[in-house]
């Protein structure tokens, strides 16, 4: 009767144990909570809950608990069920098999390019492309790109395009995406894309000039341009001079061009140049580029040219200008006065003349300008005096007059020392006179025949040689009467004279 009784009692509690249920979320997808939930009647009845994932133990626990699993993946798609384990005479019970499938929230995103062998230097576009499911399109996707575990850009962004404006040799290597939902957070990337960048040879290098004004001038900027046509990758240009073939520059740089500067010309830089570009095939050279350079005029210097010392009007004036310095051709402009009177061009350098028939208004200060387009020059002024047509001949006529108002002068001079002279020997000869000797009478000397004291001076003209010179001389004779008339002849023939001469200028 008692085993009776406990068989009736063990079935009514195995009776009782199929009532154990599992409770789970009817639709799953990535990223979403699932949670499993074991329920039955006799809940107080357990001693141990367990749940299982395809007959695999996932958790245990020793009374009545929930199973969750934070963010679904792909992986927990299954076949789970729990178990609990009775107390006392209670027996152990299994739940009903719930088939869970976790959907995917979007798919796996592939890496594309626009161009997976671009040309160096060129531009570049990636994609990543992915597919939300119908059924969560309200989720909100950001994308991230990646070389070599180096991120691209600015990191994660909500477009699925990067552009990459040029891609050069270092840029080769493993490319892929990443894509994540915002929430719930579900991360996904691609499979790694190869990108290899392909280098062109360079090509067609040439060297060209740039200064202000088109030309090369001394004490101004000059740039050396130097260009290739075609190549990718880093260019190394290197700049040289023909003549000593030594490096004055180089630079590299991704470009298809470079510029060397001189800050400040020289006239010693004038002479060929070339250039070289490389980037890493082959160095190519330019064509050999002449530079001259062109050398601004200095101040100029006027010189004025006449026949005589002194310009008179009707000569003939050269003026002439000339820059020591300065590029040719060379065009002069001469002013009298700040007025033009003309220009002269020198086409080789140099200086240049300008000729003028001097007239009376041609008195005053002359300057010339030098030009050779590099910025003119002006010459000091230089002053002239014109004198008048005649004005030599009466300078000479002025000299004559001059000179025999100075003859005239000289003698009436000479008259004055010969009546001075006559005075003192007319008192010589009467202090030398005996005391008593009679003077003779004058009367008695009216009847003979006169016998004079002195002569009278008489001024005489003579032209001494081939000298065109007059002479002016005169004689004085000094002499004492005799007492007899026997002796005048003896008188006459012994008597002193004296001559004085004195030259008289024309």
């Amino acid at each position: 009767m008692l085993l009776w009784s406990l068989l009736v009692i063990f079935a009514a509690v195995n009776e009782q144990a199929g009532e154990l249920t599992l409770l789970a979320p009817s639709s799953v997808f990535e990223g979403d909570s699932i949670v499993l939930i074991c329920q039955g009647e006799w809940n107080w009845k357990i001693q141990t809950m367990a749940y299982y994932k395809d007959n695999r133990e996932l958790s245990v626990f020793k009374e009545v608990s929930s199973f969750r699993i934070q963010s679904a993946v792909l992986s927990d798609s299954g076949h789970y069920f729990c178990r609990t384990k009775g107390k006392f005479l209670f027996p152990d019970q299994n739940s009903n098999i719930v088939k869970i499938r976790v959907q995917e929230l979007f798919q796996h995103p592939v890496l594309t390019a626009s161009d997976f062998q671009p040309i160096e230097g060129g531009p570049v576009s990636l994609t990543c492309e992915t597919r939300l499911s119908p059924r969560r399109l309200y989720i909100q996707l950001q994308f991230c790109f990646l070389r070599e575990n180096q991120v691209l850009g600015s990191g994660w962004s909500s477009s699925p395009e990067l552009q990459i404006p040029a891609m050069w040799s270092d840029d080769t290597g493993s490319y892929w995406c990443k894509a994540e939902t915002v929430t719930p957070r579900v991360r996904k990337q691609s499979l790694p894309s190869q990108i290899r960048v392909r280098r062109i040879p360079i090509s067609n290098v040439s060297l060209e000039t740039r200064a202000p004004g088109g030309q090369v001038t001394e004490g101004q900027r000059l740039i050396l341009l130097c260009s290739v046509a075609g190549g990718t990758g880093n260019v190394t240009f290197s700049w040289y001079r023909e003549a000593t073939g030594t490096s004055l520059g180089k630079k590299t740089q991704h470009s298809l061009s470079a510029e060397l500067e001189i800050l400040s010309v020289k006239e010693s830089d004038a002479g060929k140049y070339y250039c070289q570009a490389d980037n890493g095939h082959e160095p190519i050279q330019s064509k050999v580029v002449n530079i001259p350079v062109r050398i601004p005029v200095s101040c100029p210097v006027l010189t004025l040219r006449a026949p005589r010392p002194k310009a008179v009007v009707g000569d003939l004036l050269t003026l002439h200008c000339e820059a020591q310095r300065g590029s040719s051709p060379i065009l002069y402009w001469f002013y009298h006065e700040n007025v033009t009177l003309g220009n002269s061009s020198a086409p080789s350098g140099g200086g240049a003349s300008f000729n003028i028939s001097l007239t009376a208004e041609h008195s005053g200060n002359y300057s010339c300008e030098a030009d050779n387009g590099l910025g003119a020059q002006r010459s000091e002024a230089v002053p002239i005096s014109i004198s008048g047509p005649d004005g030599h001949r009466r300078d000479l006529m002025t000299a004559r007059v001059l000179g025999g108002l100075f003859g005239v002068l000289g003698f009436i001079a000479v008259a004055l020392l010969l009546y001075w002279l006559f005075h003192k020997v007319s008192e010589r000869y009467a202090t030398s006179e005996p005391r008593g000797a009679s003077r003779p009478n004058p009367q008695a000397s009216t009847h003979s025949s006169p016998i004079p004291d002195m002569e009278e001076l008489q001024p005489v003209y003579a032209n001494v040689g081939s000298v065109d010179t007059d002479v002016v001389y005169s004689q004085v004779w000094s002499s004492q009467q005799p007492e007899d008339s026997a002796n005048i002849r003896t008188f006459l023939e012994n008597k002193d004279s004296q001559v004085i001469y004195s030259s008289v200028k024309k």
